[in-house]
């Protein structure tokens, strides 16, 4: 690679003596009326890519449904192309051989490319996330093993605020290889437990007193059905499953109301939930 970089070098400044040499092969009078151009067209170039990048950002702020870090970027690199353009256009108008200098912006690009991959592959993780809107600021996200809110996207890592109010930034290259599961992204959401009565208890006693808890609860919805039926015989006790769906912003409530409702109301019909034992026979 340094041989490379070597050859285009010296390319670029046999384009840059070259250049020189054409400027003043008209005299100073031909030099001068040659710069006084470069700068006139340097000038057009500074206003109409002032006017472009204007006309971008107001495109931009009208695509509402894309992240404000995506316009950033976005915004970025247009600058650094308009000014990568303006810049072979003024060298052309001084006779310096752009393609040489095209090589070597290349070489350096690819020698930069080389040098922050790890980072390049978090902004390109950031890009595919910002894209594909897996979740918002203000989710409740589960990564892998870290559980938080997001907080914001940026382009290298997303931040995520946990429960104890830690902050916790995660790399957007783990975000796009780990499994991502999003609790707000839907408006409904299903609290699922598992009840355990004796033996002895009726079935249809049991399952009345979970549903008559399930009615009196203003938060959990009638449609889809609340649910409540035997689904295992454990060793100490039967299992009941229990199955009520309600607003996202009311799961804990919901989930919690219903522990504590169930006790209460099998404690009132003398509904006994067993501790684990086991029965011992001796025989002599």
């Amino acid at each position: 690679m340094s041989t490379d970089t070597t050859i285009d070098t010296e390319a670029l400044g046999n384009s840059v003596e070259q250049g020189v040499d054409n400027l003043f092969r008209d005299g100073w009078g031909g030099a001068l009326e040659t710069i006084l151009f470069a700068a006139l067209l340097l000038v057009v170039c500074l206003v109409a890519k002032a006017i472009l990048l204007k006309i971008l950002d107001r495109a931009l702020n009208k695509l509402t449904h894309v992240e404000r870090s995506l316009h950033t970027f976005i915004r970025s690199m247009a600058n650094i192309l308009l000014w990568f353009v303006t810049l072979m256009v003024v060298a052309e108008s001084l006779g310096i051989n752009a393609n040489s200098l095209l090589a070597l912006v290349g070489v350096l690009g690819l020698a930069v490319s080389l040098a922050v991959k790890d980072s390049l592959a978090n902004l390109a993780s950031g890009l595919t996330i910002l894209s594909t809107k897996p979740f918002k600021v203000g989710d409740y996200v589960e990564i892998g093993d870290i559980e938080g809110t997001v907080q914001d996207i940026g382009l290298v890592y997303t931040s995520l605020n946990t429960l104890d109010n830690r902050r916790i930034l995660v790399p957007n290259s783990n975000v796009v290889d780990e499994e991502v599961i999003n609790y707000t992204t839907e408006p409904l959401r299903r609290v699922d437990l598992k009840v355990t009565a004796a033996y002895d208890a009726p079935v249809e006693g049991v399952k009345a007193a979970i549903q008559a808890v399930i009615a009196r609860h203003e938060k959990i919805l009638a449609d889809p059905a609340p649910f409540a039926r035997l689904s295992g015989y454990g060793d100490s006790a039967l299992e009941y499953t229990v199955r009520v769906w309600c607003q996202n912003q009311d799961y804990w409530t919901v989930y919690h109301d219903l522990l504590e409702g169930i006790k209460t109301a099998f404690d009132e019909q003398g509904i006994s939930i067993p501790y684990p034992q086991m029965e011992v026979t001796l025989r002599k």
